[in-house]
């Protein structure tokens, strides 16, 4: 039987630690279940029993511990009925960023205002992600990866690490195909294959990404221009509009075939391997609390448009 109290689901290792800690006092003193996790399965399985129970399940951590306390609410087949909330406490905290939440003590009052939205869910071979699915050459790179980079690129830090160290990566031949009927619209060498849910991408020209448009924002990397990569601004060089090694595509769902090898995908930094990926959206399948500055409908900014 659900209650109305709400359980944080917690990673008391993201990060500094020091938000987590914040987090669990503040959680306490307002009522909160708090459940440590342990890291790997052990959130997913902490998440699926807070589904089974409450109302409310509350993510704190970064982004690998939002998606296994997604896993655990799909999980336990109460995603349309649990209200869900994060607590940004990671490295790295895309999505918090991008519905709106602005720190520790902000995330509390966002979910205190209960204001919701439907966002959407993209899955990728039934293995959910929030943010986005990576695959390519971005999979060998996390250990190279500063946490500065990554604080302020997120999933881009990957690729630009890589990018700067792998001269000799081959890339692996691809055949992409959107919607029901796989329309062919790419096929060949690609060094990445950058999908993104709640993941606004560098060069894209928008404020944050748009979560309710029951679309993944696809970006295939064919080759890569010779640049400093850790250089500012970089990954906007890139992932410039209108560039030739560039194609970007918005669908509901996509497939990506390799004719030979495997290639790891990165679903919000949890790793699959596979010689075939399926990735869908799910419009407004998730029940989200948002701050204030979260914007349903952004977007796109011209040179005439402040940014």
């Amino acid at each position: 039987m659900s209650t109305r109290t709400p359980i944080l689901v917690r990673n008391p290792n993201s990060g500094d630690g020091k938000r987590s800690k914040r987090a669990r006092e503040i959680a306490l003193k307002r009522g909160y279940e708090v459940l440590d996790s342990e890291g790997g399965s052990h959130t997913v399985e902490l998440a699926e029993e807070a589904a089974a129970r409450t109302d409310t399940v509350v993510a704190c951590g970064g982004d690998g511990t939002l998606n296994k306390t997604i896993q655990g609410v799909l999980a336990s087949d109460r995603l349309d009925d649990v209200s869900l909330g994060v607590i940004p406490a990671g490295t790295g905290n895309d999505f918090a960023d991008n519905i709106g939440i602005r720190g520790v003590e902000n995330a509390f009052e966002v979910i205190e205002n209960g204001r919701e939205r439907r966002l959407d869910l993209g899955m990728a071979n039934d293995r959910p992600f929030l943010n986005s699915c990576v695959g390519g050459l971005t999979s060998e790179s996390s250990a190279r990866t500063s946490r500065a980079l990554k604080r302020r690129l997120g999933v881009m830090a990957y690729v630009l690490t890589t990018l700067s160290v792998s001269r000799t990566f081959e890339a692996p031949e691809l055949n992409v195909s959107v919607g029901p009927d796989r329309e062919p619209v790419w096929s060949g060498d690609a060094l990445m294959v950058l999908v993104g849910n709640g993941r606004r991408f560098p060069g894209e020209r928008m404020r944050q990404a748009n979560m309710e448009d029951g679309l993944l924002n696809v970006v295939i990397i064919e080759d890569a221009p010779t640049l400093d990569y850790l250089s500012k601004g970089a990954a906007d060089r890139l992932l410039r509009r209108g560039a030739s090694h560039l194609t970007r595509v918005k669908t509901s769902h996509l497939h990506v075939a390799l004719t030979e090898a495997h290639a790891q995908f990165s679903l919000d930094g949890e790793m699959i391997e596979t010689a075939e990926l399926t990735a869908d959206s799910r419009p407004g399948s998730m029940r989200f609390f948002v701050g204030s500055g979260y914007d349903p409908t952004p977007t796109e900014w011209s040179r005439t448009t402040p940014k």
